[in-house]
């Protein structure tokens, strides 16, 4: 297969006419122009799809905390204090993109979850633009756009997986509204401007000190709006100047450009940056990363064969050398115990889930291009197939197929329930998988349902919340709890210990979803 890249020639059927490329195509009506057509309308659909996802906006995992960020921000823009518990520390959640949101909401007026789903539109078309944008910095193909969406999407495994900065359509059906799917987004494009900057001579007005001065702030943004998609992006960075051998020229650009970076990350005023460098306690949370690694990604070796053939063209080619930077680092994690470092792991994945659309899309006629249309067309129905059950992210379940339903993970029901009687700013006590959704609704609970390195009491607090559900705690050294923590409310499971339902202290205000109970703690 040969492969349409900029700078490196295009395939045999390419030919140049006043000074741009002619794409192949074929007549209308012909296989090939069916293809295209056919392959066009699946990635519309598969936006369509994630438009319809944003409107419902389901809830596993993280959104809470995203939440309530923007909520903090909201009410307090220049000092938002701890955005989980009632305590005025920083918080790495206070990037440029969650301010962004605040400023949104303070200014319009709009609740939280109407600016989530604005902002998971812009991060939305942010991505589907970037991976346009990038794809076409390496072929000039009118078909490679599309199908390196559908490979970011679906080339994945047969196991779902979910996390943050993972893209998978399940994934990301979840994750949308996530600050991870706005800094990939932005990496995409960030990935663009920076292969068209080298690409230009010194002459070139685009190719100017401030064009790199711009791409040293965008890296900035990223870096702080989600930090493990930050240092895939500075993978690619790195990758994509090795592949470009620019000239002399673009190295004091560079410089300047990253110069501007580090002044930027360092003078952000909502969290030290730097700081995070100095944080521990991330590896058992990411130890399940380097789990299953062949279920979750197996389809992906399709790309991977596709990077094998570039960097058998091009050493240097700028995927190649992306795909082997990610899983040095990943791999490097896993034999020293980091297993934070797990999170490069996209800095393998999409190099190869590119390689296979550019190499599909750009391959010369012949038996090795239909071979290679037909194994990628096979693994992304499979990996679609996989991913299934994300439609019901955007139909509801009823609306599944049996089969289809089977995949489907309902999404947590939330807690809205309690809001007409629980305003902002009051404290509320629960566990922690409670203590995740809580904080969404304008409330603080006594201790973060997610690891806050910033927060210095936060192993105090979970020992307070143990305290109080524990069995053989006291009436009074319960009692103390919520004295100590200025405790108003308490939601709680049947189950979960605590006061009994009839002590003095608690009235009961209302009940939820299966059994939990809303108590007013008496003063």
């Amino acid at each position: 297969m040969r492969v349409l890249a900029e700078g490196t020639g295009g395939p045999p059927e390419a030919e140049e006419s006043g000074g741009r490329l002619k794409e192949p195509g074929g007549s209308a009506g012909t296989p090939r122009a069916i293809a295209g057509i056919a392959l066009w309308a699946v990635a519309a659909l598969l936006v369509v799809l994630l438009l319809l996802v944003i409107v419902r906006l389901p809830w596993i995992g993280d959104l809470g905390m995203h939440a309530a960020t923007v909520e903090r921000l909201r009410h307090r823009l220049l000092d938002p204090g701890n955005p989980l518990v009632d305590e005025n520390t920083p918080s790495p959640y206070y990037s440029p993109w969650t301010v962004f949101l605040g400023v949104l909401a303070r200014v319009t007026g709009l609740s939280v979850w109407v600016v989530l789903r604005i902002g998971a539109l812009i991060s939305l078309t942010l991505l589907v633009t970037g991976v346009w944008r990038y794809v076409r910095t390496l072929s000039a193909h009118r078909l490679a756009p599309p199908l390196a969406l559908l490979c970011v999407v679906f080339l994945w495994g047969t196991q779902v997986f979910n996390w943050s900065g993972f893209i998978g359509l399940n994934s990301l059906a979840l994750t949308v509204a996530y600050p991870s799917v706005f800094a990939l987004g932005l990496a995409f494009h960030f990935w663009a401007l920076l292969a068209r900057a080298l690409k230009d001579g010194p002459a070139d007005r685009w190719s100017g000190w401030a064009a790199f001065l711009g791409l040293g702030a965008v890296w900035a943004v990223v870096l702080l709006s989600h930090q493990f998609t930050g240092v895939v992006a500075t993978l690619g960075a790195l990758a994509t100047v090795v592949g470009a051998r620019a000239g002399w020229w673009v190295w004091p650009r560079l410089g300047a450009g990253v110069v501007l970076g580090v002044v930027v990350l360092a003078l952000w005023p909502y969290y030290d940056f730097f700081a995070l460098l100095r944080v521990g306690g991330l590896e058992a949370i990411h130890r399940p990363l380097y789990m299953d690694l062949f279920a979750r990604f197996w389809l992906v070796l399709a790309g991977v064969v596709a990077l094998g053939m570039r960097g058998w063209r091009d050493r240097r080619d700028p995927l190649m050398v992306f795909f082997l930077l990610g899983a040095l680092v990943f791999a490097a994690g896993g034999l020293s115990g980091h297993y934070s470092w797990g999170r490069a792991l996209p800095a393998a994945l999409i190099p190869a889930q590119v390689a296979a659309a550019v190499e599909v899309a750009g391959a010369a006629r012949g038996v090795l291009r239909n071979m290679g249309a037909v194994v990628l067309a096979g693994a992304l129905a499979v990996g679609a197939w996989a991913q299934a059950g994300a439609v019901g992210y955007a139909v509801g379940r009823s609306a599944l197929p049996g089969a289809v339903a089977a995949k489907y993970r309902a999404p947590w029901v939330g807690y809205h329930w309690i809001t007409p009687w629980v305003r902002y700013g009051d404290v509320v006590m629960a566990r922690t998988m409670t203590a995740r959704q809580i904080p969404a609704y304008g409330a603080y609970t006594v201790a973060p349902g997610y690891p806050d390195f910033f927060l210095p009491d936060a192993g105090r607090r979970e020992t307070a919340v143990r305290t109080y559900f524990a069995a053989g705690t006291s009436r009074d050294a319960r009692l103390g709890v919520l004295r100590a923590y200025g405790v108003r409310w308490v939601v709680q499971w049947p189950s979960d210990g605590g006061l009994p339902a009839g002590d003095r202290a608690l009235r009961r205000v209302a009940s939820g979803p299966r059994g939990q109970v809303l108590y007013e703690v008496v003063r």
